[in-house]
């Protein structure tokens, strides 16, 4: 169906970039994620060229600014999608590289020492913030019936009612 604003007919895209995140038009996100690996790939590199020359400190201040910072961006939405799978395995070659493992080596226990957490434990953690911050969109169940039950502050999910 033809749309127009002022006479003028609108292309339909594919896809659109949106406050950072491609978005596609059935929703897949494995453009944006298409995207942002180059720019994780960037931050891993730099992270493992400025390794022999900065403290452990620093390169943990380094990754958090660098590769933290742009994995993380717009997580809640991305971060279950199937592609995502990809942006982790950087993430843990980035953890190896800081701490002088190979590329083989299990990373685990780097992830503990250097108290960090993986990309789905990271996505499983904004997505709680949002619903704490955003508890007031919920609905729980003793909104639903006024017994007083040992569910009662259950949240409900909006898409199963």
């Amino acid at each position: 169906m033809p749309i127009t604003l002022d006479s003028k007919y609108i292309t339909k895209a594919n896809h659109i970039k949106f406050l950072g995140l491609t978005i596609t038009e059935n929703m897949t996100w494995r453009t944006h994620i298409d995207a942002v690996l180059p720019k994780l790939s960037s931050a891993c590199f730099a992270i493992r060229s400025v390794k022999p020359y900065v403290s452990p400190q620093n390169l943990k201040s380094i990754y958090y600014a660098y590769f933290h910072a742009i994995m993380l961006y717009g997580v809640i939405f991305w971060g279950l999608s199937p592609d995502s799978v990809k942006v982790l395995l950087l993430q843990k070659r980035v953890i190896r590289t800081m701490m002088g493992f190979g590329r083989r080596d299990s990373c685990r226990t780097l992830f503990q020492e250097l108290g960090n957490l993986t990309l789905p434990s990271q996505y499983i953690f904004c997505l709680l913030l949002f619903v704490v911050k955003n508890s007031k969109l919920f609905s729980v169940n003793k909104d639903l019936h006024l017994i007083n039950t040992g569910s009662s502050q259950i949240f409900i999910n909006p898409w199963l009612t």
